[in-house]
Formats: C-alpha cells, sequence, structure tokens
C-alpha cells in the first residue's frame, strides 16, 4: 500500500482515517495530503485524515493538487514541509503520481540529479518522464 521512493518519503493512493494508525506503526512522522476533498465521491475528507494524523501523533500538511497541474507555491510547500518532518513522509493522492510528482519537482528545485530522481521513482513503480522537461532531463 506505501510504496517507498527512499528513505525520506512514500506515497499512496488515497488513505483512509485507519491507515494513518498503519502508517504511524510503519514510522511515518508527518502525512502530506495532495487531493483535493470532494475530487471523488465517498473519499475520505483531508480534515478526516488530519484527525486521524493527530490521534496518531502525526504531523498533517495538506497540498491539494488539483489536475490541472502544479503552482510553483505546491512545489515550495512540498519542499518546505519535507524539510520540516522529523522522519520519515508520507504523501498521498488518488493514486500516488501526483505526490510523486511533485516530491520530484521538490528535490529537483534542491538540486537533484533528474536521473537519480527518475530512478526512485521507477523503484516505486511511478514514471515521472511527463515532468521530465521541468527536471531538465529523465
Amino acid at each position: 500500500m506505501f510504496r517507498k521512493i527512499d528513505d525520506s518519503i512514500s506515497v499512496a493512493a488515497q488513505i483512509s482515517p485507519e491507515d494513518v494508525a498503519d502508517a504511524a506503526k510503519a514510522g511515518f512522522t508527518m502525512i502530506i495530503n495532495n487531493r483535493p476533498d470532494q475530487e471523488e465521491p465517498g473519499q475520505p475528507s483531508g480534515e478526516e485524515i488530519r484527525e486521524a494524523a493527530r490521534a496518531s501523533g502525526l504531523a498533517y500538511v495538506a497540498i491539494p493538487i488539483t489536475h490541472g497541474g502544479f503552482s510553483i507555491n505546491q512545489v515550495e510547500a512540498m519542499r518546505d514541509a519535507m524539510a520540516k518532518a522529523e522522519g520519515p513522509v508520507l504523501a498521498f493522492c488518488r493514486s500516488g503520481t501526483r505526490s510523486t510528482f511533485c516530491w520530484a519537482l521538490a528535490q529537483g528545485r534542491a538540486g537533484e540529479d533528474p536521473a537519480e530522481l527518475a530512478r526512485k521513482a521507477a523503484n516505486a513503480g511511478y514514471d515521472i518522464s511527463p515532468i521530465g522537461p521541468l527536471l531538465g532531463s529523465v
């Protein structure tokens, strides 16, 4: 369910409030929610996930990303949240793809090698080639 990109971050498809306790047991210290509320009928709200994170002792950050794309503010918010995390982060969206893209863009802005980012993402089952031009080359 949780796909490890590297020691600092794993990504997941939509999680439930019950999954948050599993995330805490797995050693995550922060949940980053990249999914807008009401994107799909029946999905848990960000508030439900935030409350579950609080109850499990995890930090929670909401950086909703629509299918319309990424803004520099979202990428910087991801970078800032990861910098403040006191351990491994679990980021989620509908499928994990937007979370992976946002992580890669944040890491790319921090100077990480695009080929290494692509390798890490691929090992977790994600293809970041669609954002390759934004990273320089993938």
